[in-house]
């Protein structure tokens, strides 16, 4: 595997090379240039840093990535994408493969009125209406990898829905890392805004096929107006070798409601952020969570949730079931400011030891300067219940089976929040493979 000597000065050579490819897009390019210093500035992080204190992405600064570009889909790829997607969701769907969006694998026939298209055509057609999406500040604001994605912004979903506008079906966005004989790194950035009163569903699907080491960096950056509603449901089962690290940032609006699901799976180390700031009055933000590891996994989820105005709820239910010498990390914020009172702010996290030598962090936290608030938060890790497993057996069931019994209900808990019955069908198929192989 080629060694990176300088990460920085090998991205910076790669954004060298980059530049040349987009040219034409001259509206944009001091903005990349501008991400580009920023995280130059920042520099690589290191477990050193209090945010990365548990999950060490040193691993990531030493792969020389080769920077991914387009190529002829192959027969083989379209047939993994048919055979590893969500079956249902095949009429609604946008493709993109190693990072590039594939027309030919995707369905973009929808209503008119509703903007759906890759982030490159937009750039193309209308950068400013990105840009003034992507500048939106967040109280996690930029860090490396979202400042390095957004120098090399290019493809990912670009999604408007209008006002007063419902989609029934859900929008269905894959990203599959197809074989390639280097590793290689891809910077899907998903740009999404629902207009006031509209609803939707979408969900973001990262599919790893490539058996040897590969880069994703996403950032999806949602914006929820006044009284819209949004399932957004991230499903993560990268390939063994992979690196995953997203990042989603929220700006809620007035009696706005969004109901998020994080489920990860796969990756040799898997980083999820999710940032929501509740910008209004009379806003519901709802966060769950799934991470299913083993081997020497580690699938890490900091979350952090902003209330700045009054008479808001946000709820958050993470769960993980830990095999092998696998790790967890959670890592959530709640913030409540001095004007926002009368906030009922809930956090929970449920560890499910499987292996003596699995370990996880976890570190609830709340910063509360309003008095008239109801926040709670707490953790626990353990294994299986004993007891439950004897009355299972005394039954008839066997210890095996019983003890798959435990495990999935725990981790059905999350996955029966999750509205799309697919969704809920294809997740349960793999918590089910996923127990048999560990026997």
């Amino acid at each position: 595997m080629p060694q990176a000597s300088d990460p920085i000065a090998n991205y910076l050579e790669h954004f060298s090379k980059f530049e040349k490819e987009i040219s034409g897009e001259s509206e944009i390019r001091k903005f990349r240039q501008d991400a580009v210093e920023e995280f130059k500035s920042f520099g690589f992080p290191t477990n050193k840093n209090e945010e990365w204190r548990f999950t060490n992405p040193s691993q990531i600064s030493k792969i020389h990535f080769n920077h991914q570009l387009q190529k002829q889909i192959s027969g083989e790829v379209k047939k993994q994408i048919d055979e590893l997607a969500i079956k249902k969701f095949a009429q609604n769907r946008l493709v993109f493969v190693n990072g590039i969006f594939s027309n030919e694998s995707s369905n973009t026939q929808f209503s008119p009125a509703i903007k759906i298209s890759p982030v490159s055509e937009t750039l193309h057609q209308s950068p400013e209406s990105v840009i003034e999406i992507v500048k939106r500040p967040m109280i996690e604001g930029r860090n490396f990898f979202t400042s390095l994605n957004t120098a090399f912004m290019r493809n990912g979903a670009f999604i408007s829905i209008p006002d007063n506008t419902t989609i029934t079906d859900p929008i269905y966005l894959i990203f599959i890392a197809s074989d390639d004989t280097t590793p290689f790194v891809m910077h899907p950035r998903n740009i999404i805004s629902l207009g006031r009163n509209s609803e939707a569903s979408i969900v973001e699907h990262y599919i790893g096929v490539s058996k040897n080491v590969y880069f994703t960096n996403v950032v999806s950056n949602i914006i929820l107006n006044q009284g819209a509603k949004l399932e957004h449901t991230k499903i993560q089962t990268e390939s063994v070798n992979a690196i995953h690290i997203g990042s989603t940032y929220f700006h809620q609006f007035e009696s706005s409601k969004l109901h998020q699901n994080t489920i990860m799976i796969g990756g040799a180390i898997g980083r999820n952020n999710l940032i929501s700031t509740l910008n209004s009055k009379n806003i519901e933000c709802t966060f769950n969570g799934l991470s299913l590891s083993e081997g020497e996994q580690l699938l890490d989820n900091h979350t952090t949730i902003d209330h700045v105005m009054p008479n808001c709820e946000s709820h958050e239910l993470y769960k993980a079931i830990l095999n092998g010498k696998s790790r967890g990390v959670f890592n959530g914020k709640i913030f409540v400011r001095k004007d926002a009172q009368k906030t009922d702010a809930k956090q929970t996290n449920r560890t499910l030891l499987l292996s003596d030598e699995a370990t996880m962090d976890t570190k609830p936290q709340l910063e509360i300067f309003a008095d008239d608030v109801k926040c709670t938060h707490g953790a626990t890790i353990g294994y299986l219940d004993a007891d439950a497993i004897f009355y299972l057996r005394s039954r008839g069931i066997s210890e095996n089976a019983a003890r798959d019994m435990l495990t999935h209900a725990f981790a059905n808990d999350i996955i029966g929040r999750i509205s799309a019955e697919p969704v809920r069908e294809y997740l349960n198929k793999i918590v089910h493979d996923k127990l048999n192989q560990r026997r």
